[in-house]
């Protein structure tokens, strides 16, 4: 929900052009770093539903944690937990999504969860906008956060699936 408007986010509590850059580079280097590590965890230590579901609650929490941002260092440590999230989430997602797909028809399996991602995103950016127009950053941070609450609590239930 926050995606482009990170940027006037970023300008708001004092962010130039070049920390906005920073922000979002931190978020890619960190779940770029870590995927790789995190996948590979996920195939031996831990469950993958169990490391999914810990990453939507990292996501949860780095979420709310913009609330108590007031500088471009504080936005540098919630991009890069959220990094962290992402790297820990993400591959556990593609390996469980792969694991459960149809063979026969897995290129219209994956082009309904690519195109599905997109519209939603799309959706989700939207109504964004229309929140922090018409109430606040802080709002929007709320309604983002509960959003990945409930998520992670819904996503929680593959664990007992998985047992």
């Amino acid at each position: 929900m926050l995606g482009p408007f990170l940027a006037i986010f970023a300008q708001k509590i004092g962010g130039s052009i070049l920390e906005i850059s920073w922000a979002w580079a931190i978020y890619l280097l960190v779940q770029g770093a870590l995927s790789a590590f995190a996948g590979k965890y996920s195939d031996g230590k831990i469950s993958k539903e169990k490391m999914m579901t810990a990453g939507y609650a990292l996501n949860a929490i780095f979420t709310f944690g913009y609330l108590f941002v007031s500088s471009p260092v504080q936005l540098f440590f919630i991009q890069a937990g959220l990094g962290v999230a992402a790297a820990i989430s993400t591959p556990t997602w593609n390996a469980l999504y792969a694991k459960h797909e149809d063979r026969k028809h897995d290129g219209y399996i994956w082009g309904i969860a690519c195109g599905e991602f997109e519209i939603v995103t799309g959706i989700a950016i939207i109504i964004g906008g229309l929140i922090v127009n018409y109430y606040s950053f802080a709002a929007l941070f709320v309604v983002m956060g509960i959003i990945q609450v409930v998520a992670t609590i819904y996503q929680a239930q593959i664990i007992e699936k998985d047992a």
